[in-house]
């Protein structure tokens, strides 16, 4: 089987073996962004052709391949959700062979008596593949899960299905203060060093409860006044809009979530959370691998 997480910016792969362990991965700069409308098939074949050479192989793609900029157009399975509902919804590119993992949608309350915003749509296309993943490694059927990154999801399992789930554009919003606000003139322009301390410091702001568009000043006028050092500043930045999401969490310490992420957001992640008293299961790449083999173990295939 040949599990795939096509996403934005990138494109990685793993060939799995018959009992699902990974024998080999690869990794490409070839997101949907890169590959331009009836490409993705030529792409397919540069990157992944060899591991499909097998009359019997399987590919499993998650992620924004399966979005309207993307290969196929997948459908959005509607929460709750557990894997034979993804299962049953697949997008076949290929019949028996090639197909993309639907994505999930949900609604939130909205304004009363509004028809078109009394409820609020949210979405995920690839996350999906990574929750059920994790279920899978930590045996668990219950559980509130993060999945960090640009657009950040925080999602509630029960029972071994999704029920709900919301996003936070955090990664988003730090890039957009980081690179296009007045506070681009004050922060570095090149990478620094993480700084522990200063981003602890944001997070501990944040969770006091001032609003974002307040403390992301600070930024700023801690650099004015030299209360931080220039090369704290983009980790303390980090701290104040990772807290402001936390801070919008109803978790009681003692808790616990579950992390899914690289390494470098899942380590900031742990640390932010510690400050509010809850704990950290940390999860990576073989959370996406392990949701495509459940998903794939789920599957009648197509003749």
């Amino acid at each position: 089987m040949l599990a795939l997480d096509w996403g934005t910016t990138s494109l990685r792969g793993a060939r799995l073996d018959v009992q699902g362990q990974v024998l080999e991965e690869r990794s490409f700069a070839r997101g949907i962004l890169t590959v331009q409308a009836g490409e993705f098939p030529a792409v397919f074949e540069t990157c992944f052709g060899d591991w499909m050479q097998a009359p019997d192989a399987l590919c499993l793609m998650s992620g924004m391949v399966g979005s309207r900029q993307g290969w196929l157009e997948a459908p959005y399975c509607a929460c709750p959700a557990g894997f034979a509902e993804i299962a049953a919804q697949l997008a076949w590119v290929e019949p028996g062979r090639i197909a993309i993992v639907p994505g999930l949608c949900c609604e939130m309350d909205g304004i009363p008596n509004v028809k078109r915003l009394e409820r609020i749509p949210d979405v995920m296309r690839g996350e999906e593949t990574q929750i059920f993943g994790a279920l899978q490694l930590l045996g668990l059927q219950d559980a509130l899960l993060v999945l960090p990154g640009t657009h950040s999801k925080w999602v509630q399992v029960r029972a071994g299905r999704i029920q709900s789930f919301s996003t936070f554009m955090t990664g988003e919003f730090f890039a957009l203060l980081r690179q296009h606000s007045i506070l681009s003139r004050t922060l570095p322009s090149g990478d620094t060093e993480f700084d522990d301390a200063a981003f602890e410091q944001g997070v501990t702001l944040a969770l006091r409860g001032h609003s974002l568009l307040q403390t992301a000043f600070s930024t700023r006028t801690l650099s004015l006044f030299d209360r931080l050092p220039a090369t704290a500043l983009p980790s303390y930045l980090s701290g104040l809009v990772i807290g402001e999401e936390l801070r919008a969490q109803p978790m009681a310490v003692g808790s616990s979530v579950v992390v899914i992420g690289s390494e470098a957001l899942t380590q900031r992640y742990q640390k932010a959370l510690a400050l509010r008293g809850v704990a950290a299961q940390c999860l990576g790449a073989k959370a996406t691998w392990t949701g495509l083999w459940a998903i794939a173990q789920t599957l009648a295939r197509p003749n």
